[in-house]
């Protein structure tokens, strides 16, 4: 026991100037005996919403065509039959950081709680839901359905698609990524912790007011934020790439205005980084050795 008092972890805590930030405190605080981390939730408007217009009995829900063109768009699967595309790791980040911020604990060691975590008896993963599962189901503004039969089936296809993802976002990491993607994972979980400090200032100065006032309920958000800003600064993977799959990940589990701020967050960040690296670059030039 004497052990375990000693020991530390990271944890997360609110700050009363930007969100939130990262500490060490005593392991027995953190909550690691919890049970697999919940789904990233998904804000109002990336689910299909159903309005009843009496006059027509039209139905308001998920554009149908959106619907059937993000169907037609499958994962990446290896030949073990697991997940290899990198933005199956980035969600799995972002549901570990998410998932460490509610618990108070580290990410690092709930990603690897996760990763050892056994199976409970009897249990059996059907590595078909992978082969449904859609990483870009975008929600999406509501369209017009001229019958009720019509409505019924999309919203059963959704309650369908759900089912995959609560199926599939709980299961053991080991049946569902790669050993490539759960190796990138714990990479950009380190680069994301090792960062954090100095990235709660560099989002203090790009995200709009009222995320600083209410960073509770942005905690998905500057998640994102902080994962993207650390796979460009740590890992040098190049910006657009980054940049662009942040943006889809908000598109996927945020509200409709995260994916637009989220978009120019990074834009700017990037810019100040380019910025800085040139004035250093100048200031390398000046600094002329002199000669004896």
């Amino acid at each position: 026991m004497e052990g375990i008092r000693s020991s530390s972890v990271l944890s997360c805590y609110y700050s009363s100037k930007t969100h939130f930030k990262l500490r060490r405190q005593p392991l027995e605080h953190c909550f690691l005996s919890l049970p697999p981390p919940p789904p990233p939730p998904r804000h109002p408007g990336s689910r299909p919403k159903v309005r009843i217009s009496l006059p027509s009995m039209a139905l308001q829900v998920q554009d149908q065509q959106s619907f059937h063109k993000s169907k037609e768009m499958l994962p990446k699967i290896d030949k073990s039959g697991r997940f290899c595309s990198p933005r199956a790791a980035r969600e799995l980040a972002l549901l570990i950081v998410y998932a460490s911020c509610l618990q108070g604990s580290d990410p690092i060691r709930l990603f690897e709680k996760r990763i050892n975590a056994a199976r409970e008896p009897g249990y059996e993963f059907d590595k078909a839901s992978l082969l449904q599962y859609n990483h870009m189901s975008f929600g999406g503004p509501p369209v017009t359905t001229h019958s009720v039969e019509e409505a019924d089936e999309l919203l059963r296809s959704d309650e369908q698609d759900s089912a995959i993802e609560a199926e599939v976002l709980s299961a053991p990491p080991k049946l569902v990524y790669s050993k490539l993607l759960l190796s990138f994972t714990r990479k950009l979980l380190v680069a994301t912790v090792d960062k954090w400090d100095n990235h709660v200032l560099a989002i203090d100065k790009v995200v709009p007011s009222n995320w600083k006032n209410e960073p509770a309920g942005r905690i998905l958000e500057l998640s994102i934020l902080h994962l993207a800003m650390s796979e460009i600064t740590v890992l040098g993977t190049r910006h657009p790439i980054v940049i662009n799959e942040a943006v889809d990940l908000a598109k996927r589990f945020c509200d409709g205005a995260a994916p637009r701020i989220i978009n120019g967050c990074l834009r700017t960040f990037v810019k100040d980084l380019a910025g800085t690296s040139t004035a250093q670059t100048s200031n390398s030039k000046l600094e002329v050795p002199l000669q004896v």
